[in-house]
């Protein structure tokens, strides 16, 4: 008896591998997008939180201590936010400030704010209430 592989068996593998690779190869991508998306999101409440934590430790910002923190989002500018120091103490980014007391304000005046990030046809959410709380959805 021969112990040699017979050109059926060969082909066999052959197709099942194709069919395998057919079957996974579109939903690489998707994949990519996936993570993409999640690290977006944690990414965004990671820096609210830091906002929180320097407001709450009262942190100090170019020798002084700032009115607050926050992170301000240009609507123009969807791909970018900037996280800032109150040092005027007007609760609202003016450009040149970077954000103590650890109240926390929507402008617009809200009871719950949601940033939606998305990748091609993915979305996640990061809502933020009046509490502080921050949930990634």
């Amino acid at each position: 008896m021969s112990k040699a592989f017979t050109l059926i068996e060969l082909l066999v593998v052959v197709s099942i591998i194709v069919l395998m690779t057919a079957l996974t190869l579109p939903n690489y991508r998707s994949g990519d997008n996936q993570l993409a998306i999640q690290r977006s999101a944690h990414k965004v409440s990671q820096d609210l939180r830091r906002a929180q934590e320097f407001g709450i430790s009262v942190k100090e910002f170019n020798g002084s201590v700032p009115g607050g923190y926050g992170i301000y989002f240009d609507l123009d500018e969807p791909d970018r936010y900037i996280m800032f120091a109150d040092l005027n103490g007007d609760q609202t980014y003016s450009g040149s400030n970077v954000p103590p007391d650890p109240t926390i304000q929507f402008l617009p005046d809200a009871t719950v704010a949601t940033i939606n990030i998305k990748v091609a046809s993915l979305q996640k959410a990061v809502q933020v209430n009046k509490a502080g709380l921050i949930a990634v959805e």
